[in-house]
């Protein structure tokens, strides 16, 4: 099969030393001279070109000819210093201050925070912060798992949002504002709003009604935007959460916009939460970034920030490339392409453009069964799969050969053969409901606790977080009733090509832990 795509488009004050306040402004249209540099970056690989002698950590020492140097390159294992180092990251004024100040100044926030356990670390310090802000959190109910650990951390009551679910493609978006607003009605002792936007899927909230109705009830909004850190950087991306109205945001940095994987950013924004706010998320980012954050990591959320910035073309690029997928999808007719399905849910203003979510039952095989083979086959990695679906993204400055991953797509077997997930007749498991909550999280997770059967666990209060990677999403959560629909929605995932839940005790998720 030869299927061509091509399209012309083209588109000073003592502080920790990974954090430091910005003055606010919006993402520059036409970058500033200071936009320019990477100064963190610059300081590190200027260090490294000297002739040191290392006696500190970490241990490898840069040795040239170790089994480091030799699988990574020795460039890799000279760049790797430890934190507090004069002319880099220790004493005032430094080139990391100076990395975080532009990246507040790109991103629009009063202040930014690098972080090298992703944006989950940004989501447990942002959950932290809220029990001096009231007593529940009003939090959507398809929040990443890392924000339910950050309720064990925080001990906070929660309030769910539903989402809006997807019926046929079983899939969760996001909330509305409405919905939010009646849960803040019955919420007199909120702290806070959790929002997330925008989806795995790429489905896009309204950020600016969310934020409206959380400062009309007098709290912040918290908004994980890990899926879009990008955003607000060129004119056919939806615009950032900070500039929206949100008040705190975690940024998945290296997802798509181009820094190494684990390291991510914390904004916080200029408004009447900030002088609260910002000890508080400044004590809490204290408590758990690592003493021993990587070099390499908060180098590489340095040059993403420049690179967003001031490569406006390239970002464009990527976009002309996740476009001619979709439209060659569709001109082709065998799948078809999910989010042109959006407008139907109330919840979703836009789409992000870089994520390319895929419906392969409509071309006779499930997500799981052509991500698999995607892989074996076509040395084709996607991100992620459902029984319904497929999820590509493309990162900001990536132009792949979109020509070689539609022709992939378009010879997968069709109908389903046997050895496809959810073949014989099971058909697509929709998204479990929610058990009754009997506990907290925290109380849950502390609680003398039991391990059992699978079986047995239906009508129990669950111990731990279960969620069916991926996406992340909990379907179970710590002081929530087990049901039979859950196990079976989790069984199920755990046994399908790629699957993995995470918090079970085994793969095939047959015991789970409950409370006594």
């Amino acid at each position: 099969m030869n299927i061509r795509t091509t399209d012309h488009r083209t588109p000073s004050s003592s502080h920790s030393p990974t954090s430091a306040p910005a003055a606010a402004v919006p993402p520059p249209s036409r970058p500033g001279v200071g936009q320019l540099r990477a100064p963190y970056a610059e300081a590190v690989l200027g260090h490294a070109g000297r002739d040191w002698l290392r006696l500190n950590v970490p241990g490898h020492a840069a040795a040239p000819g170790s089994d480091l140097a030799g699988v990574f390159g020795a460039r890799i294992t000279a760049l790797d210093f430890p934190p507090l180092l004069d002319g880099i990251d220790l004493g005032s004024d430094t080139p990391l201050d100076g990395a975080l100040a532009l990246a507040a100044e790109a991103w629009g926030a009063r202040r930014t925070w690098f972080l090298t356990n992703g944006a989950s670390q940004g989501n447990q310090i942002a959950s932290m912060v809220t029990p001096a802000l009231g007593r529940t959190l009003v939090v959507q109910r398809s929040v990443h798992s890392s924000v339910i650990d950050g309720l064990v951390l925080s001990g906070m009551d929660a309030v769910f949002v539903q989402p809006s679910v997807d019926p046929e493609q079983g899939i969760a978006h996001g909330v509305t504002a409405a919905d939010v607003a009646a849960a803040l009605e019955r919420t007199p002792d909120a702290a806070a709003v959790y929002i997330v936007s925008p989806s795995y899927f790429g489905a896009v909230a309204d950020v600016g009604a969310v934020a409206d109705a959380a400062h009309a009830a007098g709290v912040p909004l918290i908004v994980d935007e890990a899926w879009g850190s990008h955003f607000g950087f060129h004119p056919d991306l939806p615009a950032n959460a900070l500039s929206l109205g949100a008040d705190l945001v975690t940024s998945s940095t290296h997802k798509l916009a181009g820094s190494l994987t684990q390291s991510a950013m914390l904004h916080l924004a200029e408004g009447p939460f900030a002088d609260l706010l910002e000890p508080l998320v400044d004590r809490a980012f204290r408590l758990v970034q690592s003493t021993s954050a990587s070099a390499l990591l908060t180098a590489s959320l340095d040059l993403a920030r420049r690179n967003l910035v001031t490569d406006a073309d390239a970002t464009g690029s990527s976009v002309g490339a996740a476009d001619r997928v979709r439209g060659a999808v569709r001109a082709l007719g065998r799948f078809t392409v999910v989010s042109d399905g959006f407008h139907a849910f109330p919840d979703i203003v836009r789409a992000d453009p870089l994520r390319i979510a895929i419906d392969t039952r409509a071309g006779g095989i499930t997500g799981h069964e052509a991500k698999r083979r995607l892989f074996r086959d076509h040395q084709v990695m996607v991100e992620v799969a459902t029984d319904a679906a497929i999820v590509a993204v493309i990162g900001v400055g990536s132009v792949p050969d979109t020509d070689r991953f539609v022709e992939a797509l378009h010879t997968l077997p069709s109908p389903l053969t046997t050895d496809s997930a959810g073949a014989g007749g099971a058909g697509m498991l929709r998204l479990p409901a929610p058990g009754a909550t009997k506990l907290t999280a925290r109380e849950a997770f502390l609680s003398p606790a039991v391990v059992v059967a699978a079986e047995e666990a239906v009508g129990r209060i669950s111990a731990d977080t279960l969620a069916a990677y991926p996406p992340g999403i909990p379907n179970v959560l710590p002081g929530e009733v087990i049901t039979a629909e859950a196990v079976r929605f989790l069984q199920r995932t755990a046994t399908a090509p790629n699957g993995h839940v995470r918090g079970a005790l085994d793969p095939g998720v047959t015991r789970l832990r409950v409370v006594v």
